[in-house]
């Protein structure tokens, strides 16, 4: 396990979309740990594997129960009800912003090993699967912002 380097803020890998994962092995798994680690060292919510410069289908989120790791992720099911939540990035030189978040999300995605799951999360947690299943696509919260 190590801490990797982060992307910059203005690196344009961030508008690229990440490859789905076909293969759940050590090397997946090295990346997953090492996600984490970094994610915990900056005292962060939520990472996505171009954060760390690899264009993968992988997020790994903390939340107050542990490690959430969402490989090839999917918002399956949302909420109408929606709130206005802060943001920013792990990223150096991130700005920060307000996005209309849904208060309620379903993550279809794969574990570590393959195995199909399904998590849920309100509020602040809804916001993070969000912000980051967005990054799998290219997509930034400041395309969201709330001007």
């Amino acid at each position: 396990m190590a801490i990797r380097n982060l992307t910059n803020w203005n690196d344009p890998i961030f508008r690229k979309t990440g490859k789905p994962v076909t293969k759940f092995d050590d090397r997946l798994w090295t990346l997953l740990d090492d996600m984490r680690d970094t994610l915990e060292r900056v005292k962060g919510y939520g990472c996505a594997a171009v954060h760390v410069g690899i264009l993968r289908r992988v997020v790994v989120v903390l939340d107050n129960n542990g490690v959430i790791e969402l490989i090839n992720p999917i918002v399956s099911e949302t909420s109408t009800k929606t709130e206005r939540v802060p943001e920013g990035s792990i990223a150096p030189d991130s700005p920060r912003g307000y996005v209309e978040r849904p208060d309620k999300v379903t993550v279809s995605a794969l574990d570590r090993h393959g195995n199909p799951i399904t998590v849920t999360g309100k509020g602040f947690l809804a916001a993070t699967f969000c912000h980051e299943i967005d990054h799998l696509d290219g997509i930034l919260f400041t395309d969201k912002v709330i001007k």
